[in-house]
Parts: structure tokens; sequence; C-alpha cells
């Protein structure tokens, strides 16, 4: 246990948690029947429940403090290692974020080479002996890129020491928090106690935390982009970025960085996906749901959804090699095209990516219709056919009909995929931020943009690398708006049956 104790490493932690909870089921089980005569008749609970109060008392504290102190003690020891480094020990052109980067990978080399016994624990702490330490540390296992300064060499020093002390007393305070839940638990323990009241109260309340992380991640990525686009139109005017016309960044500081050629990349690209997706994916949803028989379904169902679990990456290179060339032999080469045009002059367009996105979309469309469908009585299509009408009569007049509200919402919920979508459009539809109706143009999207403002060496202080905060808010109200309206459509359209 003093091993445990003394480590920076947090599986043994948790190992030493999990011991004291498994030993507290036993315990406190056990306590339980001694104090009911060994008649589990005379407990207020089973058995078993006296064991699992004992397990959750223990792990659930000890963990939320472990999980609070790993997200906190990173924080307080970089904010104390930063304070160190005086402003003229940043070069030019540099900035203190980059010299705390140098910082904490010496710091970790450092402790990967004594644990790994290359250094020896007093070498780690006095290195001034060394003549030159760059080299001295690559001897030992311990790369590092650029020159070590001696503030550089303090602070990773300071940082070493701060980390090591911090999980020292983590560990501490850890542990005594279990060991005090457990003999807690235990001296509470006897026939009249509680304990599946108190199980079932902490399942909820562990329900509760669940669903609150849940939606706390996304106010929290909603609030981190805000406060960015927030600088972002603090450096650049709002009008140009909702009404200009042309996208052209660049670090001058006279960037075009208008939304609109984006915005409408975005929406036509996912306009013709959605027109191959939509009847594709119906049609044969219809075609499950109505007509296959129960072994063609148990077949096709499954090859069908297997589309939804192929990667973008992969979508994206069948679009550069396959789709693309073959619209170049159709719509181009001139007289050596199939249609002897020469209106498409790469295999990159809005068509292109268009028709892949597609492809992509067709099991998200037919799997919730088919269960939509699926979810029409069959006494509406019983009476339906007892009134005389066909099968495709039915299908038409009545199950699609009462299912169309949830169809409506699986089209819009599709939609906001392919407005999301990235790696197919990067490939497919090329790089080009235009505003044109022709399809067979090259054209880009938000996603795209957002991930070349955001790709390379950047420190979030220019319009250029900020406008990705804007477009990514903007693309998450739009699709927002999508789900929310998929939502309203489902529930105020949707026929109730008894």
């Amino acid at each position: 246990m003093g091993q445990i104790l003394t480590t920076g490493a947090v599986l043994p932690l948790v190992i030493l948690i999990a011991a004291l909870a498994l030993g507290g089921y036993f315990l406190a089980r056990r306590r339980a029947l001694a104090s009911a005569q060994g008649d589990s008749r005379n407990l207020h609970s089973l058995p078993s429940y006296y064991g699992y109060n004992a397990v959750m008392s223990v792990a659930v504290p000890a963990l939320l403090v472990l999980g609070l102190w790993l997200l906190v003690q990173p924080m307080l020891v970089q904010s104390s290692v930063v304070d160190m480094i005086p402003a003229e020990a940043v070069p030019e052109g540099s900035s203190v974020n980059l010299i705390m980067s140098d910082v904490r990978r010496l710091a970790d080399g450092l402790d990967a080479a004594v644990s790994a016994g290359a250094l020896s624990a007093g070498d780690a702490t006095d290195l001034s002996a060394a003549d030159d330490l760059r080299a001295w540390l690559a001897e030992r296992g311990v790369a590092i890129g650029a020159e070590i300064s001696p503030e550089v060499l303090a602070a990773a020093q300071a940082y070493r020491q701060m980390t090591a002390t911090g999980n020292f007393w983590r560990n501490i305070v850890v542990a005594l928090i279990a060991l005090i839940a457990l003999f807690l638990v235990l001296r509470e323990t006897d026939a009249e106690f509680r304990a599946r009241n108190r199980v079932e109260g902490g399942i909820k309340a562990l329900l509760i935390l669940a669903a609150s992380l849940a939606i706390l991640t996304t106010v929290g990525i909603v609030l981190s982009m805000l406060f960015e686009t927030i600088n972002f139109f603090n450096l650049h005017p709002w009008t140009d970025f909702f009404f200009g016309s042309s996208w052209a960044p660049n670090f001058r500081g006279d960037s075009d960085l208008s939304i609109l050629p984006l915005l409408w990349g975005t929406l036509y690209i996912s306009f013709i996906a959605l027109l191959v997706a939509v009847p594709i994916g119906l049609f044969a949803a219809i075609y499950l749901s109505e007509y296959a028989g129960p072994k063609v379904r148990a077949t096709a169902k499954p090859l069908l959804e297997i589309l939804a679990g192929i990667p973008t990456i992969v979508y994206g290179l069948f679009a550069l090699l396959t789709v693309g060339p073959f619209l170049v032999q159709v719509f181009g080469r001139g007289d050596a095209g199939l249609l002897g045009v020469d209106w498409m002059s790469g295999a990159t367009s809005v068509l292109t990516a268009g028709l892949v996105m597609g492809i992509m979309l067709i099991p998200f469309v037919s799997s919730l219709s088919d269960d939509i469908i699926n979810a029409v009585p069959q006494s509406l299509r019983d009476g339906s056919f007892g009134l005389g009408a066909t099968q495709s009569e039915t299908i038409r007049q009545v199950v699609i009909p009462a299912a169309l509200p949830g169809i409506v919402g699986a089209v819009l919920l599709a939609a906001s995929r392919a407005i999301g979508e990235t790696m197919i459009v990067v490939l497919g539809a090329g790089a080009i931020a235009r505003i044109s109706a022709n399809p067979l143009e090259a054209m880009t999207t938000i996603t795209t943009r957002i991930v070349s403002q955001l790709t390379g060496d950047s420190d979030f202080a220019s319009p250029e690398t900020l406008v990705a905060f804007a477009l990514g808010l903007t693309l998450f109200v739009l699709t927002l708006g999508l789900n929310v309206l998929a939502l309203y459509i489902v529930r105020k359209y949707r026929e109730q049956y008894e």
C-alpha cells in the first residue's frame, strides 16, 4: 500500500479503491447477516443490497475526488510554473504556450527516464553538471528537439516537483476517503438499515449525474465556440462575415471571410446528397417493410446498414478514385468523352461529393423509415384491404401518410448529417469557395474550411484562425435547427393510435 501511495500512476490507486470496495461488499453483507442472527428474513433488505451499498459508498466518493483532482491539478501546476518564466525568456516569434510545451516535454522525458532506470532520481534533480545538457539527456533516452535554456530547465524541475507533490497528496487523500467511507458504511450496517433504499437512491443520483454531464458537455462546447466567436467579431466586422460575397483568407490583415460561399457549397452538396439518398432509401424501406419476406428482410437490411459502418474516408477515396473520374469521362474530355462535351475539367465537383454522400446517407434514411413504417398499426392495413384497396394503394394512401411525419424527421436528420460531413467533401468536392449553380464545378463547405483554418501552428489570436469558431458555431446552429425541426414535425403531426 505504501508503494501505491508514493507512485504518480493512477491505475494502482484505482485498483486499491476497487479492492476496498470489493472487500466492503463481503464485510457489509456478513455484518448485516450477523446482526440478524444469520436469518436474512430479519433484514430490511436483501443481503446483497448491503454489499452494494458498501461498494457505492466506498467507490463513488473516492473516484469523484480522483477525477476532480486529475482535472484541477494540471491547471494549478501550469499556472504556477508559467509565473516562473520571465518575459525575456520567451524568444521573438514564440509564445509562453510554446515554452510551456517544452517544459512539459522535458519534465515528462525526465520522469520516463527515471522510471526506466536510465536516470537516477538525483541526476534528474540536479542536471547542472552536464556541459551539453541536450546531448547528455539524449544519451539517456530523453530526446529534446530544441536547446534547453536555464529558464526552461528550472521550470521543468519545478513542474516535476509540483506534480510529484500533487500526486502524493492525491493518493493520500483518495485512499483516506475510501478507508473512511468503508469504516462509516460498516458502522451503520445492521438489520434495520434501509440498504435497498440507499442503493436505489444512489443509482438514481448516478443516472442524473450522467444525464447532467451530457448536457453540461454540450453547453461547454457551445460556450467555448461562442466566446471565441465573440473574439473573432471584435477583430473582424460581422457584416463582412454574414453578408460578404468572397472567401479569401490571408495573414496580411485584409482577409475576405464571408460565410456565404461556404454556406452555398454546404447546402448545394447536401441537396444533391438528399436527392440521391431519399428516394433510394425510402423505396428500400417500403420494399423491406411491405413486400420482402422474413428471410429476404433478415438478409437485406443488415447488408444495407453495412453502408453506415464504412468510414467516411473510404467514401472520400471512392469519390476521388472512382466516381470523379467516371463523371469526367461522361461530362468532360471534349470529343473523347462519352457525351462529347467539355463541361467538367476535374474529378472534384459538387456532383461527385453529392453522389457519394447520398450513397452514405441511404442507410440513415432507409433504417429510420423502415422502423417508422413498421410502427404503423397492422389494423390500418387490414381495414384498407377490407375496403378493396390493393397493396400499392394501401401503401400510397394509408401507410405512407400515417408514417409521413416520421419519414420527414428521418430526412431532416439525414440532412443534418450531410451538412456536417467533412472527409467526403475534402476529397470529392475540392477546395474552391464560390457561389455557382453548376454542379460540375469544384466547391467547398464550412467543415472543410474549419479544418483548413485550424491546420498548422495557430495562436488563436488572428481573425483567420478565429473564423473557424464562427463557422463552427454557425454550423452548430444550422444542424441544431434541423434536428429541432425534425423533432417538432414528428411530435406535432404524429398520429396517435389506440
